[in-house]
C-alpha cells in the first residue's frame, strides 16, 4: 500500500513540474506490471479450471454428481480468489491490510448480503443432508421440475415443459420438499364408480384381467402386488379402486396403459360406469293452473346438492313454473 501511495505522489510531482520523461518511464513500468498481472491471472484461471475438474470428475463418478459439481465450483472460485490476492500483493497491496479492511467492513457487508448469506447457508445444508440430487424430479419452491444443478446460492431446475428456473436455496429449504423420483416405484390408483346392476365377482374378475394386461405392474415383491378393492358404497354406485405399482421413470406411460385396459375390459364385459342421476316427478296441482295443466316440481331428497336451502331455491326459481291466477 505504501508503494502505491509513493507512486501516486511521484506522478503528482511529475505532472506539477512538467517532467514528461519521468511520466513516460512510470507509464511504461506500470504497463509492464499490468501485463504481468494479467498473465498471472490467466495462469491462475487455467490452473483453477484444470484442478477443479480433476478433483470434481472422480467425485461425480464415484460418489455423487451433486457433490462433484459443488466441489468443482468451490475449488475454482477459491483458486481465483487466491490468485487475486497474489496479484494485489504483486502491486504492493499487503494481504494483511486487505484482510483488515474486509474485517472492518464485515458488519456492513453482513447486513447488505443477509439474503445472500441465508441462501449460502441453505445451500450448504442441502449439500450435507441431500434431500435431492441432480436429475431428481422434485416439487420445491412452489414448482415441479427436474434438478439440473445445486449451487451455493441457488438451485437450477428445468420444468416439465422445458423452462429453466433459478430458485434461491432459502426458498427451497424453508418449505416442504417432495422428491418424486426418490423411490424406484410409484403407486397408480384408478378410482371407479360402478353401477349397482353389475355383479361384484364379475366386476372384480374384469378389473383383475385389465391389470394382468399391463405387464409393467406385475412384480415379484409382496408389497408391490396389484390390488382391486371395494372402497365405498353410495346410493348410485359401488366405489372401486384399482392399484398397481409402476417404475417411477415410466409412471405416466404405465398409468395411461392401465386406464386404457380398464375402460376396454369394462366395455367388452358390458359393465357400466355409474353416472350421477336426478329423478324428476310431475304432480297434479288442482289449486293452480299452468299452460300445460300441470306443475313441475322436483323431490329435493333425490337431487344431489350441497344444502337443502340451495335445493329449494333451485326448485323454486328454475323448475317450478309460475302459477296462473285462478279464474
Amino acid at each position: 500500500m505504501d508503494a502505491i501511495l509513493k507512486n501516486l505522489g511521484d506522478i503528482k510531482t511529475a505532472v506539477t513540474t512538467g517532467d514528461w520523461n519521468t511520466l513516460w518511464q512510470m507509464g511504461g513500468q506500470s504497463l509492464i506490471k499490468a501485463i504481468e498481472a494479467l498473465l498471472l491471472m490467466l495462469v491462475f484461471y487455467f490452473v483453477a479450471k484444470y484442478l477443479s475438474r480433476a478433483i470434481a470428475n472422480p467425485l461425480s463418478k464415484r460418489v455423487d454428481q451433486t457433490l462433484g459439481k459443488f466441489v468443482e465450483k468451490l475449488v475454482y472460485r477459491g483458486l481465483l480468489g487466491f490468485g487475486l490476492l497474489i496479484v494485489l500483493a504483486y502491486f504492493g497491496v499487503q494481504s494483511a491490510s486487505f484482510a483488515a479492511l474486509i474485517a472492518a467492513m464485515g458488519f456492513a457487508i453482513g447486513l447488505a448480503f443477509q439474503g445472500t448469506l441465508s441462501n449460502f447457508a441453505a445451500g450448504i445444508l442441502m449439500l450435507v443432508f441431500r434431500p435431492f440430487k441432480v436429475g431428481d424430479l422434485v416439487v420445491a419452491g412452489g414448482v415441479t421440475a427436474r434438478v439440473q444443478e445445486i449451487d451455493l446460492f441457488h438451485t437450477i431446475v428445468d420444468t416439465l415443459d422445458n423452462r429453466r428456473l433459478i430458485i434461491p436455496n432459502n426458498s427451497i429449504s424453508s418449505n416442504t420438499i417432495e422428491n418424486v423420483t426418490f423411490h424406484p416405484h410409484r403407486r397408480i390408483e384408478v378410482p371407479l364408480s360402478i353401477s349397482h346392476d353389475a355383479n361384484l365377482d364379475a366386476t372384480r374378475t374384469v378389473l383383475t384381467r385389465a391389470l394382468d394386461a399391463v405387464p409393467e405392474v406385475r412384480h415379484t415383491e409382496e408389497h408391490l402386488q396389484p390390488q382391486v378393492l371395494i372402497v365405498g358404497l353410495t346410493n348410485i354406485s359401488i366405489e372401486w379402486v384399482v392399484r398397481g405399482w409402476a417404475p417411477t421413470a415410466d409412471f405416466a406411460l404405465v398409468r395411461d396403459k392401465l386406464i386404457y385396459q380398464i375402460k376396454t375390459h369394462l366395455n367388452q364385459s358390458e359393465i357400466a360406469i355409474a353416472a350421477p342421476q336426478m329423478e324428476v316427478k310431475l304432480k297434479e296441482n288442482t289449486g293452480a293452473k299452468s299452460l300445460s295443466g300441470r306443475t313441475l316440481s322436483i323431490d329435493s331428497d333425490l337431487m344431489p346438492h350441497n344444502s337443502h336451502e340451495e335445493s329449494s331455491a333451485f326448485t323454486r326459481n328454475r323448475l317450478t313454473p309460475r302459477r296462473a291466477e285462478a279464474s
